[in-house]
């Protein structure tokens, strides 16, 4: 193997793996820059309003969509910039223009995403592991939360999906390394997790089944990273994995009043009240359904059902543009790209 191969490809594109590596390069420097900026603006906020009033205004929601919104914009900035210099295709590979039947994927994924979430609370009630109450701080309370945690969840949503599902996991596929991509990307996925509130730390036992070092909320953070790799792969959109995502994390912690990864925060007057009567093992306990044997079958289900089921499938465009490395300019260009570069 000649020296030059290591870094490019037959088509004289850096490798997979390099552009990989470039592209969390620059979204780390998007991040410091975008972050930098912000900093900036909260010292100035600071000098003209007193602190309390300065420091209120990350708090709660607008800190959770601030924050989100820079992830967000760094991702999705790295990953256009990613695709056309190293790549040469255009934004929409990306997944998040409104490409054809892009609202149908985000519905069917909100749709399944919620049914998913919806089949795990049901394998723990039907057994007595939940008992759900009608909460009782008032309707407008309740469709505050109901409101504004949408709001979040979606932007939150979307910056994991375009961390994640979007670029890496994209570049990878185009490699012919899709498995790698979604074993790689529903690692590290589980992996920044780890810290949630109420996260066993290391290898947690459970041994009221008999089983030990058995860590659910790792092995279910994994798993879903995997469900919305599938998503991602099946409609070569990031509109369903998207669906997938916020309304799980909705369903659960506004409609349920269910622990979202450890987090109560977000959702201070869901619809209901959940009361956890155990097993640990299946419910999750205070980390929520995701640290619980249910949450683990509904998963395996729904990524059965995803994988297989004919309602989903990717445009000719999209699937063109992320199924094969893009060849340079009068190399067999497809179509699609043909179409872009005329």
């Amino acid at each position: 193997m000649e020296l030059s191969e290591i870094f490019f490809n037959k088509y004289d594109r850096p490798r997979s793996g390099w552009r990989v590596l470039l592209f969390i390069v620059i979204n780390y420097a998007l991040n410091a820059l975008l972050l930098a900026i912000l900093f900036a603006l909260y010292l100035l906020a600071r000098g003209l309003l007193s602190g309390n009033v300065s420091t209120k205004l990350l708090e709660g929601y607008l800190g959770w969509i601030i924050q989100s919104v820079v992830l967000l914009t760094a991702a999705t900035v790295a990953g256009f910039v990613c695709a056309k210099l190293l790549e040469g295709l255009p934004p929409r590979s990306i997944g998040w223009t409104r490409h054809s039947g892009w609202i149908h994927d985000w519905l069917k994924g909100t749709l399944a995403g919620a049914l998913t979430l919806l089949l795990a609370a049901l394998i723990i009630f039907t057994v007595g592991g939940y008992k759900f109450t009608f909460a009782a701080p008032g309707i407008i309370a309740v469709l505050k939360t109901l409101i504004f945690s949408g709001i979040v969840f979606v932007i939150a949503a979307s910056a994991e999906e375009a961390i994640f599902r979007g670029y890496p996991l994209q570049t990878m596929t185009r490699a012919q390394l899709a498995l790698l991509g979604v074993v790689l990307t529903s690692l590290i996925f589980a992996y920044i997790h780890k810290d949630n509130p109420n996260n066993p730390p290391g290898l947690a036992p459970f041994t009221y089944i008999g089983l030990y070092f058995v860590n659910f909320p790792f092995i279910n953070t994994v798993l879903a990273g995997a469900w919305l790799a599938v998503g991602y792969l099946r409609t070569r959109s990031l509109w369903f994995p998207l669906g997938l995502h916020w309304s799980w994390n909705w369903t659960m912690g506004s409609v349920l009043g269910l622990p979202v990864s450890g987090i109560e925060a977000l959702s201070p007057a869901p619809l209901l009240r959940a009361a956890d009567t155990g097993p640990q093992w299946l419910t999750g306990g205070a980390y929520g359904v995701e640290g619980g044997a249910a949450c683990t079958l509904a998963i395996l289900v729904s990524i059965i059902f995803i994988w297989r089921t004919r309602l989903l499938s990717a445009t000719p465009e999209m699937l063109s543009l992320t199924d094969k490395e893009n060849p340079r300019r009068g190399e067999f260009p497809t179509h699609a790209f043909a179409q872009e570069r005329n």
